[in-house]
């Protein structure tokens, strides 16, 4: 790939490339990834392509042959929170450490600098977690969520989004 001005990770033959340049995401290989995963099975290439658009960052992990491999969203408003979601890692590139690596750069990207508090959701990949530093919740008493099933939807009103 050409040098950009984005955020970027090191590039080497054995780790992925990490970018923050959109224009680099393969909206296919993402989709690929996304809908077979338990928090979004089906979901359309409009919705993701809607989340991208209104994520503070987006992040794609790379193979030497160019092929996305791992995907990240962050959701922010740069100063104080950011909501990490939608980490997923091709399956033949799990167990290598492209999860963490995806993790650690959205959390030092320069565009997050000034964020303190940092949250996700995981249903099975704590570990993963903890070692980039995430832990329980100490005060989950003080937290609340409004948590509903995902729609059944086949097509997704991309135009609502913009409005």
């Amino acid at each position: 790939m050409q040098e950009d001005n984005q955020f970027r990770g090191e590039v080497s033959p054995t780790e992925p490339l990490l970018s923050s340049e959109r224009n680099h995401l393969r909206l296919d290989d993402v989709h690929a990834m996304l809908s077979q995963s338990y928090w979004s099975p089906g979901i359309t290439k409009d919705e993701i392509a809607a989340g991208i658009e209104n994520s503070a960052l987006a992040v794609g992990a790379y193979a030497a042959d160019g092929r996305q491999i791992g995907f990240l969203r962050v959701i922010s408003d740069k100063v104080r929170f950011a909501y990490i979601l939608d980490v997923i890692v091709a399956e033949d590139y799990r167990g290598r450490g492209t999860g963490q690596a995806m993790v650690r750069f959205a959390m030092t990207h320069p565009d997050l600098q000034p964020v303190y508090q940092w949250m996700l959701k995981t249903k099975d990949a704590h570990g993963v977690y903890a070692r980039c530093g995430f832990v329980a919740i100490e005060d989950p008493e003080r937290w609340m969520g409004m948590m509903q099933r995902r729609p059944d939807r086949k097509v997704f009103p991309s135009e609502a989004v913009r409005d």
